[in-house]
């Protein structure tokens, strides 16, 4: 059975970002979902002095092998200030020392959301440009927008974002 992860790119215990990659992770038929938690991989400031001192942590490796084992990932990415949330950042740049093909060239369905209209464009727009370089095979991408609005008890409630989002998952599981 194919193994797919979900990763929130943030911190936050109410992340909106971990709750639409689970989402979207439940509506996959047919594969294992295993939903990863940033919280769960204590990583410190990324630092040259602390990789040549220190290594890599265990936590970092953990990582590392949840996305090498991995036949798929969805990554719906939070937006602070325009550009990545901090902690996506941090590991996301440790993660690149160890291989700098992060994502393995596995399929990959990227995805951002914000309480915004523009539900996170702007940190959508960075990773659709960065992560090619860094092995991400994007099999597509949408901005989720106004979240509280249209996600409500664990459900996506807009009927057009829901369509968009199956389509996208179909396409997803028929490139693993």
């Amino acid at each position: 059975m194919k193994k797919i992860i979900t990763i929130g790119g943030s911190t936050s215990k109410e992340s909106i970002n971990k709750k639409l990659a689970e989402s979207v992770g439940q509506l996959l038929k047919g594969v294992e979902v295993i939903n990863l938690d940033l919280n769960n991989y204590e990583l410190p400031i990324f630092s040259e002095d602390i990789e040549k001192d220190q290594g890599f942590s265990n936590d970092l490796q953990l990582l590392n092998k949840e996305i090498e084992d991995s036949d798929g990932i969805i990554l719906s990415l939070a937006e602070h200030n325009g550009a990545y949330a901090a902690a996506f950042k941090n590991a996301f740049d440790w993660l690149s020392r160890i291989n700098g093909k992060v994502w393995r060239n596995k399929p990959m369905l990227l995805l951002s959301t914000s309480n915004g209209t523009r539900g996170g464009q702007s940190v959508m727009d960075i990773a659709l440009s960065r992560f090619p370089y860094n092995g991400g095979n994007i099999i597509g991408s949408m901005t989720f927008p106004s979240f509280d609005q249209n996600f409500q008890d664990g459900q996506i409630v807009s009927e057009e974002l829901l369509l968009r989002i199956t389509q996208l998952s179909d396409r997803f599981i028929k490139s693993l």
